[in-house]
């Protein structure tokens, strides 16, 4: 937690799959890491409150429901214990 700070985003490889996880306002949001269009890593993008902007054609997602202006991507809930952040992936949600 003390290295993603309100506003930024944080690229994050597990379980063989890429991520991007979110803090908005202090609340932490997972999304999948890579945009559907043509593979940009999301969270080298930009995020304006809750929505991701991907960086190479500027399509947007939400970072709390995964909702895109032209395509979804899958959720992944995450639980907080201390300073660590962990992702739930076996429970991601399209």
């Amino acid at each position: 937690m003390s290295e993603l700070p309100p506003g930024r985003m944080s690229h994050v490889r597990a379980f063989g799959r890429d991520y991007a996880i979110c803090n908005v306002d202090g609340a932490i949001f997972a999304v999948e890491g890579i945009c559907p269009h043509r593979g940009a890593p999301l969270a080298h993008g930009a995020l304006h409150q809750h929505t991701i902007v991907c960086p190479w054609h500027a399509w947007e997602f939400d970072c709390r429901t995964g909702a895109g202006d032209c395509a979804d991507i899958s959720t992944i809930p995450v639980t907080i214990i201390g300073d660590q952040i962990y992702l739930n992936a076996g429970t991601a949600r399209s």
